[in-house]
């Protein structure tokens, strides 16, 4: 073989310098964005995923994470990532049936059980086939779900909530969106638009009997100083999905999708096992202000509030079967 200086030199980078990494490919930037504020779980869990990825993928992926919707506002983040212009983002159940009707089903009452539930349920079949949806008519590729909170009934008054038909004539708080309204009136109660942040004055003055929401929301308003009682009706078990544009995920190899994918399931467990910690530990603080804690008849509830939705236009968009389907899954 002729060696030419050119050559030679070439000979002596490569040798200089190990695994020849002088010409390994640049980190790919994934940018993500979230209107959640620094202290959410959620948005802890983006850190989670990107020093899980530092970890397993050193020097492969540059990740931005970009908060309290300062690189998109909330709601756009589809139609970014199926554009390209957004990596990553956490996308709801409500913001998916905008675009896919069919989802409405997951915005729908006494659907998902629990975490247990709502893992089994996007983790399998039915999960896949509805991920494919997102893929097929948004160009956003799924990763995996997170928990987001359950929601509960927090009312004035001490009259005890056993079934919906306990809660007729009660003036219950809920966003002024129809899909939500709907689902107060299918708990039995008078469902009642009020912007949160009147929701305190509200109740104080007896505008409205009570309101709904995940208990640390309820804690940080501080609504337990308004109300009496709060009745575990677990009625909406939210859920967040992490979720990545397909044309950032078609730039992966097999072998970095594994590792995003992997890094993505570290990092909603967290959230998750975090989220119910922090809800196990309010009943208690609830009590301790003088509230009154308790479940009422979940099995007449969920059934009573499934046959509404049932019967209503939500579920004209629904394949057939799927809530037998979910209800199947153990």
């Amino acid at each position: 073989m002729h060696i030419t200086r050119r050559t030679a030199l070439f000979g002596a980078v490569a040798l200089a310098t190990p695994f020849g990494s002088a010409f390994a490919a640049d980190p790919i930037k994934i940018r993500i964005s979230s209107p959640a504020v620094e202290s959410d779980w959620h948005a802890r869990m983006l850190t989670v995923f990107k020093d899980e990825l530092a970890k397993t993928a050193p020097g492969e992926f540059d990740i931005e994470i970009h908060l309290n919707a300062t690189l998109f506002k909330q709601g756009t983040e589809p139609a970014a990532m199926e554009r390209g212009n957004l990596d990553m983002a956490m996308i709801s159940a409500q913001d998916i049936a905008k675009i896919v009707p069919a989802w409405s089903v997951f915005t729908a009452g006494y659907l998902i059980r629990d975490t247990d539930h709502q893992q089994k349920v996007f983790r399998g079949a039915i999960g896949q086939e509805f991920y494919k949806m997102v893929s097929e008519k948004m160009g956003v590729h799924i990763l995996d779900v997170g928990y987001l909170g359950t929601r509960q009934l927090d009312l004035r008054g001490t009259k005890k909530i056993k079934t919906p038909a306990d809660l007729a004539g009660v003036k219950l708080r809920m966003p002024g969106s129809d899909a939500w309204l709907f689902l107060g009136k299918a708990l039995g109660a008078s469902p009642t638009p009020v912007a949160f942040g009147e929701i305190y004055t509200a109740l104080q003055t007896g505008a409205i009997d009570g309101q709904d929401n995940p208990l640390p929301t309820d804690k940080a308003a501080k609504f337990y100083e308004v109300t009496n009682q709060i009745v575990l009706t677990s009625h909406l078990v939210d859920a967040i999905f992490l979720s990545i544009s397909e044309k950032t995920w078609a730039k992966l190899s097999d072998a970095q999708k594994a590792k995003v994918q992997a890094a993505a399931a570290k990092a909603v467990e967290w959230n998750t096992t975090n989220r119910l910690k922090d809800e196990a530990e309010l009943v208690a603080f609830f009590k301790e202000k003088g509230l009154e804690v308790y479940a009422p008849d979940v099995d007449v509830f969920r059934s009573t509030v499934q046959k509404a939705y049932l019967a209503s236009d939500f579920a004209k968009d629904w394949p057939a079967g799927i809530v037998d389907r979910v209800n199947a899954v153990k």
